[in-house]
């Protein structure tokens, strides 16, 4: 029976590896999770038409609904929560391209991507992401550049993006 000696230092790296990249995955499945359940959300809400902002009695209904899920839940389950969740599921209708795209996004990817009005802007940001693997602070600083509009109006789109990777 053979026994390889290892450096502790080189054995404290890789367990420190290990155990980083359990975290990892625990904290991507539980995003992953969260993000198709606020969807999932947002559908079932939608279905009521509670948060199309129409009239005042769904309004009250999306307002109680939301004391009552603070209460058992706590923070993210706010009436601004709620209605920002019938959004997501508005602008992000297929199920589909949803559980492709929680692979590489956060649920604050899918917030800082909710205000763009442009749906093509919005796929355009909500790819680039999932492709180039941005962090919120990058999506939004390219929103910011708009990027994609610059995009849109250059010859050379690839040379656009290019370039604008190399500022960041």
């Amino acid at each position: 029976m053979t026994h390889t000696t290892t450096h502790p230092n080189s054995l404290l790296m890789e367990i420190r590896a290990l155990i980083e990249d359990a975290r990892h995955q625990v904290a991507h499945a539980a995003n992953a999770g969260l993000t198709i359940a606020y969807w999932r959300i947002d559908k079932r809400l939608l279905r009521e038409n509670l948060t199309d902002g129409r009239g005042d009695y769904g309004q009250k209904i999306l307002a109680s609904l939301a004391q009552q899920l603070e209460l058992e839940y706590g923070k993210g389950f706010s009436y601004l929560d709620l209605t920002r969740m019938g959004r997501f599921a508005e602008l992000f209708p297929d199920e589909r391209i949803l559980v492709s795209l929680i692979q590489e996004l956060t649920w604050t990817h899918f917030i800082a991507l909710l205000p763009l009005k442009d749906p093509l802007a919005r796929e355009f940001y909500a790819e680039m992401c999932r492709v180039e693997r941005w962090s919120v602070r990058i999506l939004r600083q390219k929103i910011n550049g708009m990027l994609f509009e610059r995009t849109a109006l250059s010859k050379n789109s690839e040379e656009v993006v290019r370039q604008d990777d190399m500022v960041y």
